[in-house]
């Protein structure tokens, strides 16, 4: 299925090599996760007095069904991994596939219930120990 896809280039110019990138990841994550029906990346490169040692920062929003996901890559000023666009946008589509199998699994109402532990069921309680019975006795 073809999503339409809208890239934006902000703080430089636009770049065919980054956009097909780009596009094929979109194909992917289509492909992975079946219910894309719009696409929006924003690709924001740093400023140009920050040059030397900026990071590019990409968001994402996919329209999904029943919602939208998004993905807003601030980079880590610790990782200087993100000065490369490629990689910037490596990481950014690498959680979006995290948050769209999240959103997949809600939407299937797969979210992991977790199980009452016995005890607080007040089931095989060591003889003697009674439950609180909520009017101040114990």
């Amino acid at each position: 299925m073809l999503v339409p896809v809208q890239i934006t280039f902000r703080n430089t110019e636009p770049s065919e090599a980054v956009s097909a990138d780009i596009n094929r990841r979109i194909d992917k994550l289509s492909r992975l996760q079946g219910g894309i029906i719009s696409c929006r990346v924003v690709v924001e490169a740093p400023l140009p007095n920050q040059r030397k040692g900026g990071l590019y920062r990409v968001r994402i929003e996919l329209g999904c069904p029943e919602g939208q996901v998004i993905v807003n890559r601030e980079p880590d000023s610790r990782n200087q991994a993100h000065q490369d666009v490629y990689l910037a946008v490596r990481d950014a589509f690498r959680a979006a596939e995290r948050q769209l199998e999240e959103y997949s699994h809600r939407r299937q109402g797969e979210v992991k219930a977790h199980a009452t532990r016995a005890r607080d069921r007040g089931e095989n309680l060591p003889s003697g120990e009674n439950l609180p019975s909520g009017d101040g006795e114990a």
